[in-house]
């Protein structure tokens, strides 16, 4: 599974891109508004950093302005995903752009019907919201599952990138049902290293090397 991480902080990205954690990066209007910066600017420096692709989002409503747009941020590099809402109007610049040839990310979906009409759409990422479900006492791991299963059954290429990721639990379960990537605030991508045996191990670990007086170098 590709990690992608979830942000416009560009130290942050630096940080797990030299790592090798990351594949990839999305961005939309509220964490570019966090992170206090031009738009085109940032994304810019984002995508000269990673190769993999950089999910830049519009920020019309209608599909004529939305596909000007789009063409607007495709042109910032040439790894960039052009993110639409999954509505009417996103399907139809969906269409458009990556008929063009453009990398699409149809965003905010949350039903199996969506990333289907997505996949015809010829979306390059369908990006199912997992913790918007849950926060409504539905399980969004059983949307991944079922739009695993559909892709699957019919051969789509669109890859499902499983998003609003808010736990370590929520990226293994992605990757056990077979989610393409996961994209993740940094935090959780970091917290994926955290288990209270590993510390309490290493706790006893270094005590035992105090005790011995064990020294390397």
């Amino acid at each position: 599974m590709k990690f992608f991480v979830d942000t416009a902080d560009v130290a942050a990205i630096r940080e797990l891109y030299d790592l090798g954690m990351v594949d990839g990066v999305t961005t939309n209007p509220s964490l570019i508004k966090k992170s206090g910066r031009d738009i085109l600017e940032v994304t810019k420096e984002i995508c000269d950093m990673v190769p993999g692709p950089v999910s830049a989002e519009v920020t019309a409503v209608d599909a004529d302005k939305m596909i000007e747009e789009g063409r607007k941020l495709a042109e910032i590099a040439d790894n960039i995903a052009v993110k639409v809402p999954l509505t009417w109007d996103g399907l139809k610049a969906c269409k458009t752009l990556t008929g063009e040839g453009k990398m699409v990310n149809v965003t905010l979906c949350f039903s199996a019907n969506q990333a289907l009409l997505a996949a015809k759409a010829g979306a390059t990422f369908i990006s199912p919201f997992i913790g918007r479900l849950d926060d409504l006492n539905l399980d969004g791991m059983d949307l991944i599952a079922d739009i695993r299963e559909i892709y699957d059954n019919y051969g789509f290429e669109t890859q499902i990138l499983a998003a609003s990721i808010r736990s370590a639990n929520h990226m293994s379960e992605c990757a056990k049902i077979g989610a393409d990537v996961a994209t993740a605030p940094p935090n959780v991508i970091k917290a994926m290293a955290n288990h209270v045996l590993t510390d309490k191990g290493l706790a006893q670990f270094l005590k035992d090397i105090d005790d011995a007086g064990i020294k390397i170098v």
